[in-house]
């Protein structure tokens, strides 16, 4: 929007208006005020010349001696100021009459408007005898042209001086004005037509400096607080129509435009899931159930999923019964199921009101992003219909858009309490396998290798466990047993008298751990191991995560007296730039991968690279897999001298352990049992 006609020009214009107005009108005030004035000297002048020349006509006069007063009128020429000189008798008979230059005429409309010409009258008095009447009367007329001179002079004069002094007013005045008034306005106009519609509402204009107290300051404060109360009544409007009246909790509206704006964001490259949660609370039981006690348990719902979800997680009301979740930390089929089990059983507890029992049915859907573009309104589609597919198969039920989703969720879930559950009944053991110096045979440690007992009585390790460990949440506690049992082995060892050190796979997500290092600093200290006795090896199952952090855990782990070994090196993210990482450790030892090893003879050249590794860096090399002499020649002739593998022994437990390597104390353990 532009201005069509500034209020700078529009003051101005208005302000020079007022100015001319006002000085013409005092320009004819003063020019009548000089004109008087100059009237009155005039008339003064011509008394002045009568009363020199009064004495004289009157002895004329009196003699009646007509050539002597001509002289007389005739000698008030050189006056300058006047036009002519008349005697006129009593009876207003003109005895004489004197014109001194030709009068030149004067506009009709001045002499009657400044009362032209100026004319005074003096009589004229006999000295002796003494007679108390005139004996004439002496008329003198001023020169009227001289005053109309004058009186365009002094117009000429005052109009030029009030019309520079108008203009300068005008533009001291309009700048004052421009300045007080005009920039303040204008100011305030900008700011006005810089706000958008979304930005209109609420805003507050900033109060001029010097206008805090006058009308400018009260138009902006009354505009200020009446934007105010448009803002709470557009905040009322806005959560009306982006929230659901009675939890208060955003509508579907809002909720497709949050989903919407997380799947723009960086944040939506991570996974998460979306939850369609259906809440049937109305058992037909109870179909009197009145509106108060509905209202009632659905804040009561409401409360129950507060205390459920974390400030991650999003939760909108889409229907009276439907609740939808934007759950962002529920990345992976398995978390999600778990936060759905988790709310299908915290929201299906009865609910009592007033003496009346309610046990809501609830069955959740879940969508989670594929591969293709998503838009919200897809995905809440999607956990829609796997939430009414869920309710077509009974209460409680919890179904994926994507039926495989389901059953690996629910696999994830069994694997779950399958850990939880043998370690309650000690299912677990660790299995040893011996690490020897090839060129001896000698026994130089041991490795502990995790086993479970399977349905069959048998030992071994169900496929995948370790990853699924790792998803599910329970490698932490499955490690702290390995340490612990670990532990308990090495101190058996050393009640013995047997210096044996044992090695420890560490999963990378342990490293991420805080609370690791202080459990294990316990288990040294309770346990009275040995520094160098116990060796972690970590290995990589999944990513170390934040290098630093890691590297100071390790840093701590080894000042409590463990030895730290790479494992499966050369493979995955246990390769030169992670060695680089924790060059700074003292790592003992480098355990070679058992795919290069299998590769021997046919291929050495992974065997040489990781043997000039070790030499150059000062590790110890371990070859893991070895089976064949073939390959235990190959690796002694490349300078690798420790190994493991089936080739010495298969992993034994703890007594095949002991009876094969410490046959006397372990027969002398025996004997004293």
């Amino acid at each position: 929007m532009r201005v069509s006609r500034s209020l700078t020009i529009k003051q101005m214009a208005t302000v020079s208006g007022l100015s001319v107005i006002v000085i013409s009108i005092f320009i004819v005030i003063q020019l009548f005020h000089f004109v008087q004035q100059r009237r009155l000297d005039y008339a003064t002048q011509m008394e002045n010349i009568a009363h020199t020349v009064r004495k004289p006509l009157s002895e004329a006069v009196l003699k009646a001696d007509i050539p002597q007063a001509e002289r007389i009128l005739d000698s008030l020429k050189p006056a300058g100021v006047l036009s002519r000189a008349d005697v006129v008798l009593p009876n207003a008979f003109q005895a004489l009459r004197s014109d001194f230059e030709p009068e030149k005429e004067v506009p009709r409309f001045v002499a009657r408007l400044f009362e032209l010409p100026v004319q005074i009258t003096v009589p004229l008095y006999s000295v002796e005898p003494p007679n108390p009447k005139p004996l004439a009367y002496l008329v003198l007329q001023a020169d009227s042209w001289r005053v109309y001179q004058f009186i365009l002079s002094a117009l000429a004069t005052m109009v030029t001086t009030y019309l520079l002094l108008a203009l300068i007013l005008s533009v001291s005045i309009g700048w004052c004005l421009n300045r007080m008034m005009v920039h303040p306005i204008r100011n305030i106009a900008r700011d006005l037509q810089e706000q958008t519609p979304h930005t209109v509402a609420g805003h507050q204009l900033t109060l001029p400096k010097l206008h805090r107290d006058d009308e400018l300051g009260m138009l902006v404060r009354s505009y200020n607080r009446n934007q105010l109360g448009l803002a709470r009544l557009h905040e009322d409007y806005s959560r009306l129509a982006t929230h659901y009246p009675a939890s208060d909790l955003p509508n579907k509206t809002l909720f497709l435009a949050l989903l919407e704006q997380h799947l723009s964001s960086s944040l939506a490259l991570a996974p998460f899931s979306v939850m369609v949660v259906r809440v049937e609370a109305w058992d037909s039981e109870h179909p009197a159930v009145t509106e108060a006690q509905r209202e009632t348990a659905l804040l009561m719902m409401v409360e129950r999923l507060r205390a459920v979800l974390d400030v991650s997680c999003l939760v909108a009301q889409i229907s009276d019964t439907d609740f939808a979740l934007l759950a962002r930390r529920a990345g992976t089929p398995f978390r999600a199921m778990q936060l759905a089990r988790t709310l299908a059983h915290t929201l299906s507890q009865p609910l009592h009101l007033s003496g009346v029992r309610l046990r809501p049915r609830v069955n959740v859907g879940i969508a989670q992003r594929d591969g293709t573009q998503n838009t919200a309104e897809a995905l809440l589609r999607r956990a829609s219909s796997a939430m009414m597919s869920a309710r077509h198969q009974g209460a409680n039920q919890i179904l994926f858009f994507d039926p495989q989703l389901t059953d690996r969720a629910r696999n994830r879930l069994t694997i779950e309490h399958d850990i939880v559950q043998a370690l309650e009944q000690e299912k677990f053991v660790l299995f040893l396998q011996p690490q020897v110096d090839m060129r001896t045979e000698q026994l130089v440690g041991a490795e502990a290798l995790l086993r479970m007992q399977l349905p069959d009585g048998s030992y071994g390790l169900p496929e995948d466990l370790i990853a699924n460990a790792e998803e599910t949440g329970m490698i932490g506690e499955l490690g702290r047993w390995v340490l612990e049992e670990s532990c308990r082995l090495l101190a058996g060892w050393q009640w013995q008298g047997i210096d044996l050190p044992l090695s420890v796979n560490l999963s990378a997500l342990q490293l991420r751990d805080t609370g690791m290092v202080s459990h294990l600093q316990d288990l040294l200290q309770r346990h009275r191991i040995q520094p160098g006795r116990l060796i972690l090896e970590l290995t990589e199952t999944a990513q170390v995560g934040e290098p630093e952090q890691a590297l100071t855990l390790l840093q701590q782990v080894r000042e409590a007296g463990v030895a730290i070994s790479l494992d499966d090196f050369g493979m995955g993210y246990a390769n030169l730039h992670c060695l680089s990482q924790f060059k700074s450790l003292p790592i003992e030892k480098l355990k070679m991968d058992r795919s290069f090893v299998a590769a021997l003879p046919d291929d050495d050249s992974m065997i040489r690279i990781v043997a000039a590794i070790g030499q150059i860096t000062g590790l110890r090399v371990i070859a893991e897999g070895v089976e064949t002499a073939e390959q235990r020649d190959w690796l002694l002739s490349r300078g690798i001298t420790l190994a493991q593998g089936f080739f010495y022994a298969e992993p034994l437990n703890w007594s095949q352990f002991n009876q094969r390597y410490f046959p006397d104390v372990w027969r002398d353990q025996t004997t004293d049992s």
